[in-house]
């Protein structure tokens, strides 16, 4: 397939199948996403694969936040929760903070975006279906997140992504404005 009907064809795939994703795949994901571009060939990324026990230890941590954060309503919660315990497969990505260099340490985050997008691409690929997420499920800006994970103070979680194997292979397409709408030419 060719790149420009690959992205055509992306979509944050929410509903899953209940079905572990193989090892192999999980490898192919992790090596499309080292060969994303990244500032002075830092391969700023770090990622956290999460299955099996300690997905369960991450959907207790995930109820927890989110019975914090919306205390008064408990089908938001467990709306929210469905897409994690519906998930086989976990990664937490990361990027490299450099110390003093706040110019350096945000192109490592553009970097792991771009490791993302390149897993995301992958995935299609290999037959599964993935979403990115950043807030809410994800615990992106939650420190609990950093902790459960054991990132050392120099990573900083860039995005939570969620692999599967899609339910229904024919998500619709979602309406995007034209480039045109979105260049100006100089």
């Amino acid at each position: 397939m060719s790149i420009i009907k690959l992205l055509e064809q992306r979509r944050a795939v929410r509903n899953v199948k209940p079905v572990e994703v193989e090892d192999e795949k999980i490898h192919a994901l992790l090596s499309a996403a080292t060969l994303a571009p990244n500032d002075r060939l830092r391969e700023p990324w770090q990622f956290y694969v999460i299955r099996g026990e300690a997905k369960q230890r991450y959907e207790a941590l995930a109820l927890a936040y989110l019975e914090e954060r919306f205390p008064t309503k408990p089908n938001l919660v467990q709306e929210s929760l469905k897409v994690l315990t519906a998930t086989p497969l976990v990664i937490v990505v990361t990027a490299d903070i450099i110390p003093g260099d706040e110019a350096s340490s945000k192109d490592n985050e553009y970097a792991a975006a771009c490791a993302i997008h390149s897993m995301w691409l992958t995935a299609a690929e290999l037959g599964l279906g993935l979403v990115w997420r950043t807030r809410g499920i994800g615990l992106v800006h939650d420190e609990r997140m950093h902790r459960f994970i054991g990132a050392p103070e120099n990573k900083k979680v860039i995005g939570t992504v969620f692999v599967g194997y899609p339910v229904d292979e024919s998500v619709p397409a979602t309406a995007r404005t034209p480039h045109t709408d979105k260049t100006t030419w100089l």
